[in-house]
Protein backbone atom coordinates (compact mmCIF):
# COMPACT_ATOMS: atom_id res chain seq x y z
CA UNK A 1 0.00 0.00 0.00
CA UNK A 2 0.96 3.68 -0.24
CA UNK A 3 -0.07 6.56 1.63
CA UNK A 4 -0.20 10.23 0.42
CA UNK A 5 -0.73 13.30 2.57
CA UNK A 6 -1.66 16.51 1.58
CA UNK A 7 0.15 19.31 3.81
CA UNK A 8 -2.30 22.30 4.49
CA UNK A 9 -4.69 21.26 6.88
CA UNK A 10 -3.88 17.92 7.14
CA UNK A 11 0.17 17.71 8.26
CA UNK A 12 0.42 21.61 8.65
CA UNK A 13 -2.16 23.75 10.20
CA UNK A 14 -3.45 26.20 7.64
CA UNK A 15 -5.83 28.97 9.02
CA UNK A 16 -5.99 31.52 6.88
CA UNK A 17 -9.24 33.22 7.62
CA UNK A 18 -7.90 33.77 11.30
CA UNK A 19 -4.23 34.85 9.51
CA UNK A 20 -6.25 37.63 7.36
CA UNK A 21 -8.57 38.51 10.31
CA UNK A 22 -5.25 39.35 12.89
CA UNK A 23 -3.94 41.45 10.00
CA UNK A 24 -7.11 43.38 8.61
CA UNK A 25 -9.47 44.19 10.99
CA UNK A 26 -11.27 46.43 9.45
CA UNK A 27 -11.92 44.12 6.55
CA UNK A 28 -12.53 41.05 8.46
CA UNK A 29 -13.95 42.36 11.62
CA UNK A 30 -15.74 39.24 11.68
CA UNK A 31 -15.79 35.24 11.21
CA UNK A 32 -17.60 35.18 7.68
CA UNK A 33 -15.61 38.68 6.86
CA UNK A 34 -12.90 37.09 7.46
CA UNK A 35 -13.52 33.53 5.76
CA UNK A 36 -14.74 35.65 2.55
CA UNK A 37 -11.95 37.55 2.41
CA UNK A 38 -9.00 34.13 2.50
CA UNK A 39 -11.63 32.64 -0.04
CA UNK A 40 -10.64 36.64 -2.21
CA UNK A 41 -6.97 35.90 -1.29
CA UNK A 42 -6.37 32.64 -1.63
CA UNK A 43 -9.15 30.60 -3.85
CA UNK A 44 -8.21 33.18 -6.30
CA UNK A 45 -6.50 32.29 -9.67
CA UNK A 46 -4.23 34.16 -9.29
CA UNK A 47 -2.81 32.53 -5.59
CA UNK A 48 -3.46 29.40 -7.59
CA UNK A 49 -1.14 30.33 -9.92
CA UNK A 50 1.36 31.16 -7.45
CA UNK A 51 0.66 27.61 -5.73
CA UNK A 52 1.68 26.36 -9.52
CA UNK A 53 4.92 27.76 -9.90
CA UNK A 54 3.75 30.27 -12.57
CA UNK A 55 3.70 33.80 -10.57
CA UNK A 56 5.95 35.07 -8.04
CA UNK A 57 5.40 36.37 -4.08
CA UNK A 58 5.56 39.79 -5.70
CA UNK A 59 3.34 39.82 -8.37
CA UNK A 60 0.83 37.87 -6.59
CA UNK A 61 0.86 40.25 -3.72
CA UNK A 62 0.58 43.20 -6.39
CA UNK A 63 -2.31 41.95 -8.22
CA UNK A 64 -4.30 40.62 -4.88
CA UNK A 65 -3.66 44.08 -3.62
CA UNK A 66 -5.15 46.48 -5.83
CA UNK A 67 -7.68 43.52 -6.53
CA UNK A 68 -9.03 44.04 -3.10
CA UNK A 69 -7.79 47.32 -2.28
CA UNK A 70 -5.54 45.82 0.54
CA UNK A 71 -2.57 47.78 1.84
CA UNK A 72 0.22 46.21 -0.47
CA UNK A 73 2.66 46.44 2.74
CA UNK A 74 0.72 44.95 5.03
CA UNK A 75 -0.41 41.76 2.55
CA UNK A 76 3.25 41.67 1.59
CA UNK A 77 3.95 40.99 5.34
CA UNK A 78 1.12 38.48 5.15
CA UNK A 79 2.28 36.51 2.43
CA UNK A 80 6.46 36.78 3.86
CA UNK A 81 5.45 34.96 6.65
CA UNK A 82 3.07 32.30 5.68
CA UNK A 83 5.35 29.65 6.76
CA UNK A 84 5.70 30.57 10.15
CA UNK A 85 2.03 29.69 10.39
CA UNK A 86 2.44 26.46 8.84
CA UNK A 87 3.09 24.43 12.18
CA UNK A 88 2.74 20.68 12.44
CA UNK A 89 -0.01 19.20 13.75
CA UNK A 90 0.76 17.13 16.43
CA UNK A 91 -1.70 14.31 15.96
CA UNK A 92 -1.31 13.77 12.49
CA UNK A 93 2.70 14.48 12.89
CA UNK A 94 2.23 10.92 15.22
CA UNK A 95 0.18 9.39 13.09
CA UNK A 96 3.37 9.66 10.27
CA UNK A 97 5.42 8.48 12.99
CA UNK A 98 3.95 5.94 13.36
CA UNK A 99 3.68 4.87 9.61
CA UNK A 100 7.47 5.50 9.33
CA UNK A 101 8.29 3.18 12.41
CA UNK A 102 6.33 0.22 10.42
CA UNK A 103 8.27 1.52 7.36
CA UNK A 104 11.54 0.78 9.33
CA UNK A 105 9.88 -2.84 11.04
CA UNK A 106 7.90 -4.21 8.19
CA UNK A 107 9.52 -4.71 4.57
CA UNK A 108 5.90 -4.72 3.01
CA UNK A 109 4.45 -1.57 4.96
CA UNK A 110 3.20 1.31 3.24
CA UNK A 111 5.10 3.58 1.22
CA UNK A 112 4.80 7.14 2.26
CA UNK A 113 4.49 10.26 -0.31
CA UNK A 114 3.03 13.52 0.07
CA UNK A 115 1.25 15.73 -2.95
CA UNK A 116 0.71 19.62 -1.87
CA UNK A 117 -0.13 23.06 -3.61
CA UNK A 118 2.68 24.58 -2.06
CA UNK A 119 4.78 27.76 -3.38
CA UNK A 120 8.09 27.38 -3.99
CA UNK A 121 9.17 29.33 -1.48
CA UNK A 122 7.33 27.64 1.21
CA UNK A 123 8.27 24.38 0.23
CA UNK A 124 11.87 25.11 0.39
CA UNK A 125 11.34 26.43 4.00
CA UNK A 126 9.46 23.44 5.19
CA UNK A 127 11.89 20.83 3.88
CA UNK A 128 15.18 22.80 5.52
CA UNK A 129 12.64 23.18 8.77
CA UNK A 130 11.30 19.89 9.24
CA UNK A 131 13.46 16.60 9.45
CA UNK A 132 10.47 14.51 9.54
CA UNK A 133 9.68 15.13 6.08
CA UNK A 134 12.51 13.39 5.03
CA UNK A 135 10.38 10.17 5.87
CA UNK A 136 8.23 10.35 2.97
CA UNK A 137 9.56 8.13 -0.07
CA UNK A 138 8.81 10.55 -2.18
CA UNK A 139 6.53 13.44 -3.08
CA UNK A 140 5.70 16.53 -5.40
CA UNK A 141 5.17 19.88 -4.70
CA UNK A 142 2.42 22.01 -6.85
CA UNK A 143 5.14 24.68 -7.77
CA UNK A 144 8.07 22.65 -9.16
CA UNK A 145 5.85 20.63 -11.39
CA UNK A 146 3.78 23.21 -12.67
CA UNK A 147 0.24 21.29 -11.66
CA UNK A 148 -2.36 22.34 -8.71
CA UNK A 149 -4.78 19.76 -7.51
CA UNK A 150 -7.23 18.86 -8.31
CA UNK A 151 -6.12 18.02 -12.02
CA UNK A 152 -5.62 14.88 -12.85
CA UNK A 153 -2.36 15.36 -14.38
CA UNK A 154 -0.14 15.95 -11.39
CA UNK A 155 -2.05 12.64 -9.77
CA UNK A 156 -0.99 11.01 -12.64
CA UNK A 157 2.23 12.13 -12.57
CA UNK A 158 3.07 10.77 -9.04
CA UNK A 159 2.09 7.61 -10.06
CA UNK A 160 4.14 7.52 -13.16
CA UNK A 161 7.11 9.23 -11.24
CA UNK A 162 6.87 6.59 -8.10
CA UNK A 163 5.62 3.57 -9.90
CA UNK A 164 1.90 3.42 -7.91
CA UNK A 165 -0.92 1.16 -8.35
CA UNK A 166 -4.22 3.44 -7.92
CA UNK A 167 -6.18 0.65 -5.94
CA UNK A 168 -3.36 0.66 -3.92
CA UNK A 169 -2.67 4.48 -2.91
CA UNK A 170 -4.62 6.09 -0.47
CA UNK A 171 -4.99 10.01 -0.47
CA UNK A 172 -5.15 12.02 2.71
CA UNK A 173 -6.48 15.67 1.78
CA UNK A 174 -8.82 18.38 3.15
CA UNK A 175 -10.41 19.65 0.15
CA UNK A 176 -13.02 17.45 -1.48
CA UNK A 177 -12.56 17.53 -4.84
CA UNK A 178 -9.16 16.47 -4.41
CA UNK A 179 -10.21 13.95 -2.81
CA UNK A 180 -12.78 13.16 -5.77
CA UNK A 181 -9.99 14.03 -8.03
CA UNK A 182 -7.95 11.32 -6.81
CA UNK A 183 -11.08 8.35 -6.41
CA UNK A 184 -11.93 9.29 -10.42
CA UNK A 185 -8.52 7.46 -10.87
CA UNK A 186 -9.05 4.48 -8.30
CA UNK A 187 -7.24 5.79 -5.43
CA UNK A 188 -8.83 5.53 -2.06
CA UNK A 189 -9.58 8.33 -0.75
CA UNK A 190 -9.99 9.64 2.52
CA UNK A 191 -11.47 13.26 3.52
CA UNK A 192 -9.42 14.24 6.05
CA UNK A 193 -11.53 15.39 9.46
CA UNK A 194 -8.88 14.45 12.45
CA UNK A 195 -5.98 12.23 12.83
CA UNK A 196 -7.83 9.60 14.73
CA UNK A 197 -10.78 9.56 11.91
CA UNK A 198 -7.64 9.01 9.43
CA UNK A 199 -6.15 6.52 11.60
CA UNK A 200 -9.75 4.77 11.93
CA UNK A 201 -10.03 5.08 8.10
CA UNK A 202 -6.63 3.55 7.21
CA UNK A 203 -7.56 0.42 9.57
CA UNK A 204 -10.41 0.03 7.55
CA UNK A 205 -7.98 -0.50 4.51
CA UNK A 206 -5.77 -3.46 6.63
CA UNK A 207 -3.53 -0.73 8.52
CA UNK A 208 -3.36 -1.44 11.54
CA UNK A 209 -2.06 1.81 13.77
CA UNK A 210 -2.16 1.98 17.80
CA UNK A 211 -4.17 4.68 19.12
Amino acid sequence: MNVVFDFGAVLFTWRPAELLRRHFPERAASAPQAADLAQAVFGHADWHQFDRGVLSMDAVVTRTAARLGLDPDALARVVETIPDHLVPMQETLALLAQLHSLREQQGDAPKLYFLSNMPAPYARTLVQRHAFLQWFDGGIFSSDVHLVKPEAEIYALLESRYALAPAQTIFIDDHAANVQAARARGWQGIAFESAPQVRAQLRRHGIELRA
